[in-house]
C-alpha cells in the first residue's frame, strides 16, 4: 500500500462514489476509531511486554489494586471491566499461573470465587502502571483536545445505552 494513500480517506471516497454519502461520515468516524484503538492497544501491549502482561491482564491487576482489600469477586471484575465472564476466567487463570494473583472462596458465601492480588502481583503493578501511564500521557493531543475527545465519545456511548455501572 502506498504511504501517500490514506486507506480511511480512500474508503470514504469509495463510499461517496457508490452513492452512500449520508453514511460516509459515520463510516469514516467508526473506521478511524477502530484504527486508533488498534494503534493504542499496540502501544500499550509494547509497554506491558517487559512485565509479561497483556492489557487485559493488566486491567484485572489494576482493578484489584484499586480495591480496598486487593480482591474482588470474579463476576464483579467482569462487570467493572465490561468483559465476558469467560474472558475474565481465562485472564485470571493466566495471572494465577504466573503467580500474580490467587483464586479463593469467599469466607461468607463459598459459592463466590474471589481473585486476590499476590505479593508478586502487587510488586509488578506499580511499574506496569507507570509504563501504561506513559502511553496515556502521550496520545498526540493537548489536554483540552483530550477532554473534547472524551466528551464526544461519551456522547456516543450514552446515545447507545452505555456509561453506567450496574
Amino acid at each position: 500500500m502506498s504511504k501517500d494513500l490514506d486507506p480511511i480517506a480512500e474508503a470514504r471516497r469509495q463510499w461517496e462514489a457508490h452513492g452512500w454519502e449520508s453514511a460516509a461520515p459515520g463510516m469514516t468516524a467508526v473506521t478511524t476509531l477502530v484504527r486508533v484503538h488498534q494503534i493504542l492497544i499496540e502501544r500499550i501491549e509494547r509497554a506491558l511486554a517487559p512485565f509479561g502482561l497483556t492489557f487485559a491482564r493488566f486491567e484485572i491487576l489494576r482493578l484489584l489494586g484499586f480495591s480496598r482489600r486487593g480482591r474482588l469477586p470474579m463476576g464483579k471484575i467482569g462487570e467493572r471491566l465490561q468483559v465476558h465472564p469467560a474472558s475474565v476466567t481465562s485472564a485470571v487463570k493466566r495471572l494465577e499461573r504466573d503467580g500474580l494473583l490467587r483464586r479463593t472462596q469467599d469466607e461468607v458465601d463459598g459459592r463466590i470465587v474471589l481473585a486476590e492480588l499476590s505479593d508478586a502481583g502487587r510488586r509488578l503493578l506499580e511499574p506496569a502502571t507507570a509504563a501504561v501511564n506513559a502511553v496515556f500521557e502521550d496520545l498526540g493531543l493537548s489536554g483540552n483536545e483530550v477532554d473534547d475527545l472524551i466528551s464526544l465519545l461519551d456522547r456516543v456511548r450514552h446515545a447507545n445505552g452505555d456509561g453506567t455501572l450496574p
